[in-house]
């Protein structure tokens, strides 16, 4: 049995958020009061899961997820992890039910977020155990975790224990919004212990007051070793130890849907560097994920279509 912190330990665990996803695209601007016609598709999703279901379409063989998830929805969200690649650890609420995010897309491709974040924040540090980290090579925190008391515990907790086995972490920050409402102060010491940040430029921004992306980058990754900044069309920053090292261009795509484009950036990111990738190599992987997931509605990975061949 492979242990933890082990050589030859490459699973790839994340804890995070399950999400059903209510993706509305519309065409024309959204007519206050009235009706507005739109295509719409309730669709399996969060952050952490889209994270986990790219890594597995990336390559990663040994994908989990830990979250939680209401007790009435938590077959159909397991049976859609188990096709997607995923092992799923769902924890079931019977008092909460499962997030429900209301994807609002326009004609650009742009999308808005209505966020109830149900049973994601209720995972609690009685949810985590450190023999979860059993042959984990890689443990990867959803930000959403960070934004209420209990599954802040949970998450640094499972943080913790990853740092005392020697094995690496990282965290996606999840929300410009959700960090203004935490506090800029007390998400940089919860991101304290964290080997790989990837944000988006806003938050990047945000965490660090600086306009510039490149100077945001590399300001962050003097409090997170190796800091990867998504630029969208613009590709990917690397900066690391304070110095932006490298700047990865993005693949062209026909845009139908930006939900989920970061998280399948940071899904085939994580699941090169587990197989041995330098930063900007991982990076560019994660700007072909980026540029496959624009071309869909919704934030997974399409599973008819041919596996990724890199």
């Amino acid at each position: 049995m492979t242990v933890p912190g082990a050589v030859g330990a490459d699973a790839l665990l994340v804890i995070g958020d399950v999400v059903t996803d209510v993706v509305a695209r519309h065409r024309a601007p959204l007519a206050k009061g009235t009706d507005t016609a739109a295509a719409i598709r309730i669709l399996p999703g969060g952050a952490g899961a889209n994270v986990a279901c790219w890594a597995a379409r990336w390559g990663c063989r040994d994908v989990r997820l830990l979250a939680r998830v209401g007790q009435e929805e938590a077959g159909w969200h397991d049976a859609r992890l188990r096709a997607a690649g995923v092992g799923p650890l769902l924890v079931p609420d019977a008092e909460a039910p499962t997030a429900t995010v209301i994807a609002l897309v326009d004609e650009s491709a742009e999308r808005t977020f209505l966020t109830d974040s149900g049973a994601v924040l209720r995972l609690s540090p009685a949810d985590w155990s450190p023999s979860l980290l059993g042959g984990v090579g890689h443990l990867h925190l959803s930000g959403y975790l960070l934004f209420a008391d209990t599954s802040r515990q949970l998450a640094l907790l499972a943080l913790e224990s990853a740092r005392a086995l020697g094995i690496p972490v990282s965290v996606d920050p999840a929300s410009a919004g959700f960090i203004s409402v935490l506090g800029v102060d007390r998400m940089l010491t919860a991101l304290s212990g964290a080997d790989i940040l990837v944000p988006n430029a806003d938050e990047a921004r945000l965490l660090t007051g600086l306009p510039d992306p490149a100077d945001a980058a590399a300001k962050l990754s003097r409090h997170v070793p190796l800091t990867v900044v998504t630029l969208g069309a613009g590709g990917a920053l690397i900066a690391e130890s304070g110095t932006v090292t490298a700047h990865v261009p993005s693949v062209p795509a026909e845009a139908v849907d930006s939900t989920g484009a970061g998280d399948a950036f940071t899904g085939a990111f994580l699941a090169a560097r587990l197989a041995g990738a330098d930063a900007a190599t991982a990076a560019a992987e994660g700007c072909r994920a980026g540029a496959d997931a624009v071309t869909l509605t919704g934030g997974r990975p399409d599973q008819r279509r041919p596996p990724h061949a890199g």
